[in-house]
């Protein structure tokens, strides 16, 4: 595969991103990487998604396909014959759907929140967030992975969380292992896959580049 067929438009710390990066790491695809500076948007970005003008956009033949949950299902129908991410079976394939969509609803805004409120609100949001996960888990079960045996796309669509939890931990004053073992037991089998473990930054990377975004905006 001629690496510039497939572009990915990017910023390393989005667990959006993320999700991209281990789908065309799971298909072994070679793709061009462009980080992107998302106060000062590139030309490229702005003309390859100028509904959301949002990282990731995965470009293919030139085509822009956009949103993060949307490109890993591209991914996945464009590139069959390797490492299927969607379950075969439609009923399946479906609950696979409602989990993705379920942490795109409810983990980001959530997680945000526990770890930046102050006083009786942070606590509030911080319940509030551990009953979302505590659904996840209820999800996973005692199966490996989302859907049962194999990692697949509900997998990828919560995993790349996993190196934000410590930011919010941290700020937040909680331990989400002490609340949802069988969650981080969860996460940490996903890591000892080459894909997750090779996208997901360092948590302490993370950790110091929110702060310093923080401490940018004078907050």
């Amino acid at each position: 595969m001629v690496g510039s067929e497939v572009i990915l438009l990017d910023f390393w710390p989005s667990m959006f991103g993320m999700r991209v990066r281990i789908a065309l790491a799971e298909k072994g695809i070679e793709y061009d990487y462009k980080e992107q500076d998302l106060p000062d948007k590139s030309t490229l970005l702005l003309e390859m998604n100028p509904v959301h003008k949002k990282i990731p956009v995965l470009i293919h033949k030139g085509k822009p396909i956009n949103e993060s949950c949307i490109i890993v299902q591209y991914i996945d129908e464009t590139w069959k014959d390797k490492s299927p991410l969607m379950p075969s079976d439609p009923y399946t394939r479906a609950q696979a759907r409602f989990w993705a969509d379920y942490v795109d609803k409810k983990v980001y805004d959530a997680l945000k929140k526990s770890g930046t409120l102050k006083g009786e609100q942070q606590e509030k949001a911080k319940k509030e967030f551990i009953e979302i996960l505590k659904v996840l888990e209820g999800q996973i079960g005692e199966k490996p992975y989302f859907m049962g045996e194999s990692f697949g796309y509900a997998d990828i669509a919560l995993v790349t969380f996993y190196c934000w939890f410590y930011t919010f931990e941290t700020l937040g004053n909680y331990s989400i292992e002490k609340e949802c073992p069988k969650l981080i037991a969860w996460a940490k089998r996903c890591m000892q896959r080459e894909s997750v473990s090779k996208t997901l930054p360092d948590s302490k990377k993370i950790y110091e580049f929110f702060m310093e975004m923080r401490s940018k905006l004078g907050l």
